[in-house]
């Protein structure tokens, strides 16, 4: 199954990466408060889940791709001391607030962000421990692409974790949140972010990604062996591993 393009948060000639780089500087001000206000606050416990899969050698290099604002390689880095992130994203305005928490918690010898982009890392091969990516695979222009492309990054043996957004399967919660996902949460989104939009492409791309056993075939597919996907929160998250 071939994810690229198919969805973009504006409809535009531009491309997907463009718009969702696009997208994300607009609503960057407000991209903290919305992900815990939307979630209930539940986004938090899902990274703690993430963090538990990071493995316990030391010490750690990692690569957060689509870091956004930092939140989770920052909960990495405040539980275990031997671990040095960089992290990348296509937003400048993201990282501007990444950047800024940095420098607050004066973590800047062990966390530093750049522009970069998914499909082109900028680094050698097996040069990372570790990739993580939280809610930013949906984001990618070409999915296969740009996995392909992180574990060309990884060491042999390193690891992949992935957060992202999934569909419940079980009655009744399944129509109880799909009512939430396709009417109050685009509301909500429109009210506080101001770009409507954003929120409306949010719920359409979640819709579309092949979560579950399907993205573990995908990357299977790219290179990655020994996948796994547990459902969070009733199935509203999935948190994958896989390695090199």
């Amino acid at each position: 199954m071939s994810i690229n393009n198919q969805i973009t948060p504006y409809g535009k000639d531009a491309s997907k990466k463009e718009q969702v780089a696009e997208m994300f500087d607009r609503i960057a001000f407000r991209y903290d408060f919305l992900n815990h206000f939307l979630s209930l606050g539940i986004d938090r416990l899902w990274r703690k889940k993430a963090i538990q899969e990071i493995p316990m050698e030391k010490p750690l290099l990692i690569l957060d791709v689509a870091t956004g604002t930092g939140d989770l390689a920052l909960d990495a880095i405040s539980k275990r001391k031997d671990i040095q992130v960089i992290g990348i994203d296509i937003s400048a305005g993201m990282l501007k607030f990444a950047e800024d928490k940095i420098q607050v918690r004066n973590l800047g010898n062990r966390f530093q962000v750049q522009l970069g982009d998914s499909e082109n890392l900028g680094f050698e091969k097996d040069h990372f421990d570790l990739v993580m990516v939280a809610f930013g695979v949906r984001n990618f222009e070409n999915l296969e692409k740009g996995l392909v492309e992180i574990n060309r990054v990884l060491k042999p043996g390193g690891k992949l974790i992935i957060l992202e957004f999934s569909m419940p399967t079980h009655s009744p919660f399944k129509e109880i949140y799909n009512f939430y996902f396709k009417n109050i949460l685009p509301f909500f989104g429109k009210q506080v972010s101001r770009d409507g939009q954003a929120y409306s492409y949010l719920q359409k791309s979640v819709l579309q990604f092949p979560d579950g056993i399907h993205f573990t075939k995908i990357l299977e597919g790219s290179g990655f062996k020994n996948t796994n996907f547990q459902p969070l929160s009733l199935g509203i998250c999935t948190l994958y591993s896989a390695f090199k």
